[in-house]
């Protein structure tokens, strides 16, 4: 039987015993947050029904979902000319009736649809699982990733985005990030310009090619707008509405001239004025003396935010760190129909994403993970022999019952071997059991980063533990 060398597939990543600690960090910090905002957690399938998925995220996004194939002989019952035909659009239908979720709002518009009769609305879930997306794997960008979503539905109200950048941040900065930027934007707005322009029916191919701005520079995008039946002319008027600059405020005002004659972009001007307007309400609240409070530093509104995806109506988020080089972090916004694709009319939904697997590397390239991520295990009991492993069972099972977590080596070695054992897994402390400490009841316990030694009793040693 041959070797087969083993790999895992390209976008895709193993994590050590270390980096789940650290990922927990990050999945803990988060889930917190959430839970603080009134958002309860939910979990739906790694795999979904092809057909809820397509259509829902633009051409670019179905190309890049993971179909799953059909089990058993899936070719058996395909017609002679579309496997002649060579063309896998034509077979997909046929061979795969379920796929990998691209994301984690659409499963959850399904499964608000299948639920109804079960949840009070307004209804605010917020899911940490992973999704898949067959995109090219490089810096910062994974085949299998996590996200941590939170999503409100059955609720109108502005109110929610602002809690949104509220819990932006709140967690990113309990995460120790210092310098990001929560962009908002919104789709009525971009409605706003395809209509004056006059390519009202272009919506989707102008906010397509605009979202592309930072990677692909003014240039490229003009590139793709003429590609995509834009005239020098539209391009001309477009201009200065992308570059637009100046302070929130002064961005809104030249809209507002701008857009006069469009009544859905002055909608989205004015929905966006109403969520600063909130956010301002809370900022006051926040000049109290409360550490627990955030204030909202890092606010600004981009008008070539765009978000791709075909399903947002309203605002829309997206979230970038300035102290490193990374792709967003975060993004979301509003759907206000969402879940009529399955059948239920007129519920509207807002939701955001923080991506977990962004904001790990950024985390590890600025050294932000707290020490303590990297301790699995507080103590480690030592074992000499049979006489000071029968002694130091009683003892382990009493540190834990305190809620410490502690191991004991399971077999005895030389002290050499056990030390080493502590240092590769970053315990910080081990307490060493000869004769002496088994006859007086007085443990040594020693402090691995310090070196530092001392004679100890049991609930001595628990205290110091739990300090």
């Amino acid at each position: 039987m041959a070797v087969i060398k083993p790999s895992i597939p390209k976008g895709t990543r193993d994590f050590s015993a270390s980096e789940m600690v650290k990922r927990n960090h990050i999945f803990n910090t988060i889930s917190a947050v959430f839970k603080k905002y009134g958002y309860q957690e939910i979990q739906t399938p790694t795999m979904e029904n092809l057909n809820t998925l397509t259509g829902k995220y633009g051409d670019e996004g179905d190309k890049l979902i993971f179909k799953v194939l059909n089990s058993g002989d899936y070719l058996s019952n395909i017609p002679a000319d579309k496997l002649e035909s060579r063309n896998s659009q034509l077979l997909i239908s046929e061979i795969s009736e379920k796929a990998l979720r691209y994301d984690l709002t659409v499963p959850f518009a399904r499964y608000v649809v299948m639920h109804r009769n079960d949840i009070s609305f307004p209804f605010k879930r917020f899911q940490i699982q992973p999704v898949w997306r067959a995109d090219r794997p490089q810096k910062g960008r994974y085949r299998e990733f996590y996200q941590c979503d939170a999503d409100v539905v059955g609720s109108k109200s502005l109110i929610n985005e602002a809690e949104f950048v509220l819990i932006y941040q709140e967690a990113l900065s309990k995460l120790g990030l210092k310098d990001f930027t929560i962009k908002i934007n919104n789709r009525k707005i971009l409605s706003g310009i395809a209509e004056i322009i006059g390519k009202p029916e272009l919506i989707i191919d102008m906010t397509v090619a605009i979202d592309k701005l930072d990677k692909i520079g003014f240039d490229g995008v003009t590139k793709e707008l003429i590609e995509r039946g834009f005239t020098s002319s539209d391009i001309k008027t477009l201009n200065p509405i992308i570059n637009l600059s100046g302070s929130n405020e002064e961005k809104l005002n030249n809209l507002r001239s701008v857009l006069a004659s469009s009544e859905i972009g002055l909608k989205g001007i004015s929905e966006i004025e109403t969520i600063f307007c909130y956010l301002d309400k809370f900022s006051i609240l926040n000049s109290q003396p409360d550490s627990n409070r955030v204030s909202i530093l890092n606010l600004e509104l981009d008008i070539t935010l765009a978000r791709g995806l075909n399903y947002y109506t309203g605002a829309i988020f997206e979230v970038k760190t300035n102290e490193v080089a990374m792709g967003s972090i975060g993004g979301g916004g509003r759907y206000d129909d969402l879940t009529g694709m399955f059948g239920l009319s007129n519920l509207t939904g807002v939701g955001i994403s923080f991506g977990a697997d962004r904001i790990y590397d950024v985390l590890e390239e600025l050294k932000l993970f707290p020490q303590s991520t990297s301790e699995s295990t507080k103590v480690l009991i030592s074992n000499f022999d049979q006489k000071a492993e029968k002694f130091a069972l009683p003892l382990l099972q009493t540190l834990r019952d305190k809620g410490i977590s502690a191991e004991i080596y399971p077999s005895s070695a030389k002290l050499k071997k056990q030390m080493t054992y502590a240092d590769d897994k970053n315990i910080p402390y081990v307490i060493l059991i000869g004769s002496d400490e088994m006859e007086t009841g007085l443990l040594s316990l020693k402090n691995m980063k310090s070196g530092e030694q001392q004679k100890l009793t049991a609930e001595e040693i628990a205290s110091l533990l739990l300090a």
